[in-house]
Parts: C-alpha cells; sequence; structure tokens
C-alpha cells in the first residue's frame, strides 16, 4: 500500500475524507476514480452511445466492475457551445438509471446536473452527490436541496455557461484566480448552511479555459490542496489532448492516462474519466514503483 502518511508529509493540508449523504467517502493516497455515465444524445465523447436506460446502466455496472469509486450520472451535455435541455428531459434520461444503479451498485452515485428538481429526484432515488458545474449558483434552488438532503456536494469553477464560456476565456493568473473563486464559492456555501466537510471542489478543467489554461491548472492541482477540500479533477479526453498531441482525432485515452498519473502524483483525490480500468491499472503501477508518495512497494 501507498503510504498515505508520507502524502500527508507532502501535502499537509490535502482533505483525505469526503462525507457524503449517507457515507464517508475516504480519500487515500491513491485517487478514487469517478467514472462518467453520460445519458445524453450529445456529449462531446460518448454522446448517444448510452442514451437507451439498460445500456447506461449496463456501462455503469461495468464501470464499477473496472474499478470506478463513483459513478456520475448526467442527462445534460456541457460541452463547450451546448444548449440546456428542460428538467422533464433530463428526469426521463436519468432517473430510472439512478434508481437502477442504487439497488444493484455499491458505489456512491452522483448527480451531474445544476437544475434543483434534477437533483432533488436524483438524490430521492438514490443517489448521494449533487455535482453542479455552476458551484450551486445555476439554479436558486439548488442549496436548499443540498441543505435538506446533506449530500455531497461538488462545486465547479465556470465563467459564464456552456454556452458563453469559450467566448475568449481570459485570466491574469489562472491558477490564483481560480484558487481565490473556489474558495470564496466554498465560504459562501458553508454561510447558506452546507457543511464544510460535504463540499469537494472542481477547477473545471475545459470551462472557460484556453488549452494553455488547462495545462497551467493542470500542473499547478497541487496548489488547491490549500483549500482544504477534496479536489475533483475532469479531464478526460478534452480537447486539449489532442492539441499537446498534435492531432485533433487522436485517441485520447492515453493521454487521459497521462494526465491521470500526473494528478496523482499531485495528491488528488478525485479524477473523473471514461477509460476507468486503464486509468486505475496506470496508477497502480504508478504507485507500485513510487510514483505517488515517493516510495516503492513491497510487491510479494
Amino acid at each position: 500500500m501507498v503510504d498515505d502518511a508520507a502524502l500527508a508529509n507532502r501535502f499537509p493540508t490535502r482533505s483525505a475524507v469526503w462525507q457524503l449523504r449517507t457515507r464517508r467517502l475516504e480519500l487515500p493516497a491513491r485517487p478514487r476514480l469517478m467514472g462518467i455515465v453520460n445519458v445524453t444524445p450529445d456529449s462531446f465523447s460518448d454522446g448517444g452511445e448510452f442514451l437507451d436506460h439498460a445500456a447506461a446502466i449496463d456501462h455503469a455496472l461495468a464501470l464499477t466492475a473496472e474499478g470506478a469509486d463513483i459513478l456520475d450520472v448526467g442527462g445534460e451535455s456541457t460541452r463547450p457551445y451546448s444548449r440546456p435541455v428542460d428538467a422533464a428531459v433530463e428526469l426521463r434520461r436519468v432517473i430510472p438509471v439512478i434508481a437502477a444503479l442504487a439497488e444493484r451498485a455499491t458505489v456512491p452515485i452522483s448527480i451531474d446536473t445544476s437544475k434543483a428538481e434534477v437533483a432533488h429526484e436524483a438524490l430521492a432515488a438514490g443517489a448521494e452527490i449533487i455535482n453542479d458545474v455552476t458551484a450551486l449558483s445555476g439554479d436558486p434552488r439548488m442549496v436548499e436541496v443540498a441543505c435538506a438532503s446533506a449530500a455531497g456536494v461538488c462545486a465547479m469553477h465556470m465563467p459564464g455557461t456552456p454556452l458563453t464560456m469559450q467566448d475568449d476565456p481570459r485570466y491574469a493568473d489562472v491558477v490564483r484566480e481560480i484558487l481565490d473563486y473556489l474558495r470564496a464559492r466554498r465560504e459562501a456555501l458553508v454561510a447558506l448552511g452546507i457543511d464544510v466537510g460535504r463540499i469537494a471542489l472542481d477547477p473545471g478543467i475545459g470551462f472557460g479555459k484556453t488549452h494553455q489554461h488547462n495545462l497551467t491548472l493542470l500542473a499547478n492541482c497541487r496548489r488547491f490542496h490549500e483549500l482544504g477540500s477534496p479536489l475533483v479533477v475532469g479531464h478526460s479526453r478534452k480537447g486539449f489532448i489532442g492539441k499537446v498531441l498534435g492531432e485533433k482525432a487522436a485517441d485520447r485515452a492515453a493521454g487521459t492516462v497521462g494526465v491521470a498519473l500526473s494528478l496523482g502524483a499531485q495528491g488528488v483525490q478525485i479524477i473523473r474519466v471514461h477509460d476507468v480500468r486503464p486509468v486505475r491499472e496506470a496508477l497502480i503501477l504508478f504507485e507500485a514503483t513510487g510514483g505517488i508518495d515517493g516510495r516503492a512497494r513491497q510487491l510479494e
């Protein structure tokens, strides 16, 4: 096993637990993996593949078999320039999937939504986490739902909306500005009644950032531990990978793995990915050879 104490010495303010609606999620040195379940026709990477409820459920269960620690179910694409869908459409897409997974999966379920109505129904169906790209600011009732349910929440940084966020994003210091935003937003959520131990923070890779902004944030994720909250990073299959590789249409799975190793070395607690098995296996080998805490594990 990785020496969690060694990692704690490197990142003394790193959070080691996330309180969810009905359970505590321990956050050891090797990152937890949040498996992506897009029940949408238009998500940027796998849109339409799992729109059918049975296909989405089977996919989610396969992700748990591959080692997913959380299942993140979403019914609305938030890719750049996407438009929102009605709550009724989102509910039809996700609630049957969440209800089935709550009965069959053993890992916690997250609802990826910015609508309070969808979050409320998803939590009633068995979800443990609200994963909101608007940091619970897009719907004035979302904080009320989070407080009443005592759900875990993930608050993400995104300037504007998915429709506008890529319209010339600019930062004087992208890391410092997003650090300050996440700190202020967490403090606001705590003031509104959400327990600080239930809040995770996400810098929002690909959401209102240029190619260089994304790379700078990913190279400096260790700095976000100063916030003292669990860190969620979702870089999986995103466009910056193709740009780095010099091939827009490149298979981004290997690039996703490469970034995950960097995040593991920086103590990131939760990585949101499409390809659970290769990321998990790469992290296991990275851990075994001293890549996470600098100490090679004794293998029998």
